[in-house]
């Protein structure tokens, strides 16, 4: 997402307005007299010499197409779509009461919260088993209309409308995220700690409490150490809890792909005292919660999963800077972190629980919380449900980016609430969710105080303080159990299937270069997909068009010109290690890219029909396009000279590379801003200017040549699968311009990558 902060521009409304407002005739002069009339009209005939010049400005600086000015002027104008921060007065917020349901004066202190879509389950039943603590079942638009269970409350879609909740304007009415009204019920009704749960999950024995550390202070509360991972390592910003618990092989939906492999335990822990673990997430045996990519690729058959862990092994606690994937499903939230229970609205179903923990982790560190991770403490069943990816498409796009985020957030404000608000507007400002979601943060918080909830207080972040050394003595060993992995298609060894072997291979490997993409076809109906096929590799998708959607975050550009679009996109992403460009008729075999060296530039400088010299006295374009090169070669200082004149040695000619597909290193960066800014307002074309900036900045010889293989032709054949093969490392051109086409490129591209086939 592009986001600049520039000044709005002023309006011409009110010159037109006072252009306007002036009489539809002159009075009569008392003379002819010119310099009398002159004096008398000068300041009409000023203002309307000052609107014309304005109106000519604009349309010639549109119509001549002065793209410097251009872009200062479309860069204005996207100040004006920035994000709103949203005005809170946190002092003046009215209570909202029960007025409507029938448990207006039912009050408990511990609440199981499930969101409901179809009728009660066995599960669900077992629930109201549970002693001292009240099920809460959420409908949504799919709950049968006559649902009900006795013991249970209901809230249906039109009792929860009458709450007057300010987060009933943002939830879908067809989500699980609508648990958040819920929440608020439960807080309404004087709950002190609520289960975050899932009607498909059996508590492990019946008992919450023996299973969760549900008091956590005073009579009855365990007064114990608890062992932590170890902050050594700071640049460690996420761990698979699932290994400390005997099963190295599985990983929990949310944990970034590129930690999948990390299947070693820990050398030491350290440990820390209990009673600030507002946060307690619960292992699940049976079906425990796993991402699409682990739940497709390690069946065997139809056969239902029945995965254990190690009942015996300790709780672990996260130090901060150190976070864990938190569900929606078997959690435990005490009071001081129920205004982290809010579901993002935003993002796609599967990932909303799993950012909602993120997020709620890094601000639990403000108030001096951690979050702790428990032995099995519900057993879900495998129904041999598809898990679908494109639900998931924000975690394996976005997710470990965001922890690294997180970690190095800071906030100046000076209450919770208002540090809660500024987080989420900086995540919305990264992309990580949109503005619905800042304003759907605005109203959970006050929704959080209109029922009564006290925010808690502040406490110094111990991430800015120095790290005390972890002596020999404060190292408390735990070696975990290493359990069958049944049903994996892993070896005992530790090693992982090679499919997603490879896919941890090469996100490792670009996980830390942009992607930029321009469309040029439909980009309602692509951008999305591209994004999911290309954001399982690159650290970002940047997807510029011809036509700008906000809701999609695709940003205009011009492709003729598109090269002067790029320097705001390196400054955007400063620490990016380099940049690959691609137009979307042209598909990227990002499996053949491994061995490339991503130091050097890439370009098709080898690609007969993709790379060509022709004479300027070709046509008028040619001659024309020869003259500005010319003009900006001859500004050149002098170590771009030597090289462009060392490769274009003729006068004559003019080299023209169709520019499908380049990348740029880091350190090239600010040589190829630097060629921009030479060419300045001038209209050089696309395929001209990125070949002469290529050849300015380096040598060819010292090019890349992994896009040497490409397969490049003019036109496609009649039958485009016959044009494509998985062993090069791009090919051109390629058509997609809706669902049906991207399903058909996937099928074709899983030649290369067989988990593109869990994509459809």
């Amino acid at each position: 997402m592009l986001v600049q902060d520039r000044a709005i521009p002023k309006s011409p409304k009110q010159s037109q307005s006072r252009i306007r407002s002036l009489p539809t005739r002159f009075s009569e002069p008392e003379s002819l007299d010119f310099s009398a009339w002159l004096s008398e009209n000068l300041y009409k005939i000023f203002a309307v010499v000052v609107l014309i010049g304005t109106v000519a400005a604009l349309f010639f600086l549109r119509n001549v197409g002065d793209t410097a000015a251009l872009l200062c002027f479309e860069s204005q104008a996207q100040a004006i779509e920035t994000i709103k921060f949203p005005k809170v007065n946190w002092n003046s917020i009215p209570p909202i009461a029960d007025n409507s349901s029938p448990y207006v004066n039912f009050r408990a202190e511990r609440w199981i919260v499930v969101s409901v879509s179809d009728y009660p389950t066995d599960s669900l039943r077992g629930m109201l088993k549970i002693k001292g603590w009240q099920v809460l079942a959420i409908g949504n638009s799919k709950t049968p209309a006559d649902w009900g269970l006795k013991g249970a409350i209901f809230l249906s879609l039109d009792e929860q409308a009458k709450l007057g909740f300010r987060v009933l304007d943002y939830v879908p009415y067809d989500s699980y995220v609508r648990k958040s009204v819920g929440y608020l019920f439960a807080i309404q009704h004087g709950a002190k700690k609520i289960f975050d749960a899932d009607d498909r999950g059996d508590v492990i024995e019946g008992d919450l409490g023996k299973h969760f550390d549900v008091k956590l202070v005073g009579e009855g509360a365990r007064q114990e150490t608890i062992l932590q991972y170890s902050h050594e390592n700071p640049n460690r910003t996420v761990v698979n809890p699932y290994i400390h618990f005997g099963q190295r092989s599985v990983w929990p939906r949310g944990l970034p792909l590129e930690n999948a492999g990390e299947i070693g335990h820990e050398e030491y822990y350290t440990e820390i005292f209990g009673g600030k673990q507002f946060i307690q997430q619960g292992i699940s045996i049976g079906l425990p919660d796993v991402d699409s990519v682990f739940y497709f690729t390690r069946k065997s058959g139809l056969e239902a999963f029945d995965i254990r862990f190690d009942d015996q092994a300790p709780k672990v606690a996260l130090p901060q800077g150190m976070m864990v994937p938190v569900n929606s499903f078997n959690t435990i939230y005490h009071s001081s972190a129920f205004w982290a229970l809010m579901l993002p609205v935003s993002v796609s179903s599967m990932a909303s629980d799993v950012l909602r923990g993120y997020w709620g982790q890094r601000m639990l560190w403000e108030i001096g919380g951690y979050v702790v991770v428990y032995p099995p403490t519900v057993h879900r069943y495998d129904r041999t449900e598809a898990y679908p990816f494109s639900e998931e498409k924000d975690l394996h796009v976005n997710v470990g980016r965001l922890t690294k985020f997180l970690v190095s957030w800071r906030s100046g404000k000076h209450r919770l609430f208002e540090k809660i608000l500024d987080l989420s507007f900086a995540m919305a400002e990264e992309g990580f969710w949109t503005e619905k979601d800042v304003k759907f943060t605005a109203a959970w918080l006050q929704d959080l105080l209109a029922v009564g909830y006290q925010q808690p207080r502040l406490m110094s972040l111990e991430l800015d303080r120095p790290r005390a050394s972890i002596g020999h003595g404060d190292r408390k060993e735990f070696v975990p159990q290493k359990l069958p992995s049944v049903h994996l298609g892993v070896e005992e060894t530790g090693t992982v299937t090679s499919e997603i072997g490879n896919l941890i291979r090469w996100r490792k490997n670009y996980g830390n270069v942009v992607l930029i993409m321009f469309c040029n076809g439909p980009v309602d109906r692509t951008a999305l997909e591209w994004r999911l096929l290309y954001g399982r590799i690159f650290k970002t998708v940047v997807i510029l068009s011809g036509q700008k959607s906000q809701d999609l975050a695709v940003e205009e550009g011009q492709l003729e010109q598109i090269y002067k679009y790029l320097p705001k996109i390196f400054d955007l992403y400063s620490s990016a290690e380099g940049f690959l460009f691609l137009q979307d008729n042209t598909i990227l075999n990002y499996w053949n890219l491994l061995e490339a060296d991503k130091t050097k530039l890439w370009i098709t400088n080898k690609v007969s029909e993709s790379w060509v010299s022709v004479s300027t006295k070709d046509s008028d374009w040619c001659s024309k396009q020869a003259d500005m090169v010319k003009k900006v070669v001859s500004t050149m200082p002098v170590h771009f000279q030597v090289n462009y004149k060392e490769t274009e040695k003729s006068g004559q000619s003019l080299t023209i590379c169709s520019s499908e597909v380049f990348y740029i290193p880091r350190h090239f960066v600010a040589d190829f801003v630097d060629l921009v800014n030479l060419v300045g307002d001038q209209e050089i074309h696309h395929k001209v200017a990125i070949p002469m900036f290529f050849v300015s900045i380096d040598s060819p010889q010292n090019f890349d040549s992994v896009l040497n293989t490409m397969i490049y032709k003019q036109e496609a054949p009649a039958n485009s699968s016959t044009l494509y093969s998985a062993k090069v490392s791009a090919v051109h051109p390629w058509n997609v311009s809706g669902e049906p086409d991207f399903i058909k490129l996937i099928r074709i591209m899983a030649e290369g990558d067989p988990l593109l086939l869990d994509l459809v």
